[in-house]
């Protein structure tokens, strides 16, 4: 009888236990303390090799290799703040007409949404886009911040099929990055 009471207890602390736990079940952090940014990515995504020209970082999911997330970091001399360079629509329209879709690439970019928010001192614009390639949809989630004359841009991107299944865990992911 006392084993019963024992073991009916336990599975009640264990299954009390397992709803506590907080939102990032399932991620890790990255940090690159020397270009000033962290982030969350999914266990079981992989670090890409990358070019000197490209991006900073970019992993991607072992299985589902074409969602992935990844920082570009990019020189701005003429910018003090963020606000300098445009509002949130602004901003995103350019980085659709520059990095995401430039003429001739064959790509259409629509901004869906973009919004502000402010975190840790520093305003961070929330971009979300649709992207039309030859053969496919996808769907990314952005966050802009501009610190030490330098433009970070992290992204999140995955197939549209997959947006709809995804998309919670890629919005944690992108609320999860700053700079310092």
């Amino acid at each position: 009888m006392l084993k019963r009471i024992a073991a009916v207890l336990l599975v009640v602390l264990s299954l009390t236990l397992t709803s506590c736990v907080g939102g990032t079940v399932g991620l890790k952090s990255y940090i690159d303390s020397m270009d000033g940014y962290q982030f969350l990515y999914p266990n079981g995504w992989i670090p890409v090799k990358v070019s000197k020209n490209g991006p900073d970082v970019v992993f991607h999911d072992l299985i589902e290799q074409s969602e992935n997330v990844s920082v570009v970091i990019s020189p701005v001399e003429s910018a003090k703040t963020l606000s300098d360079l445009g509002t949130a629509s602004e901003v995103g329209y350019k980085l659709s007409k520059v990095a995401l879709a430039p003429a001739g690439s064959g790509r259409e970019a629509e901004l869906v949404n973009a919004e502000a928010r402010e975190g840790n001192g520093k305003m961070y614009y929330l971009l979300e886009y649709l992207i039309k390639l030859p053969n496919q949809e996808r769907h990314n989630l952005t966050s802009v911040v501009l610190n030490n004359s330098k433009l970070y841009t992290f992204s999140a991107s995955t197939t549209e099929k997959r947006w709809q299944k995804v998309k919670n865990q890629f919005q944690q992911i992108v609320d999860s990055f700053f700079v310092y």
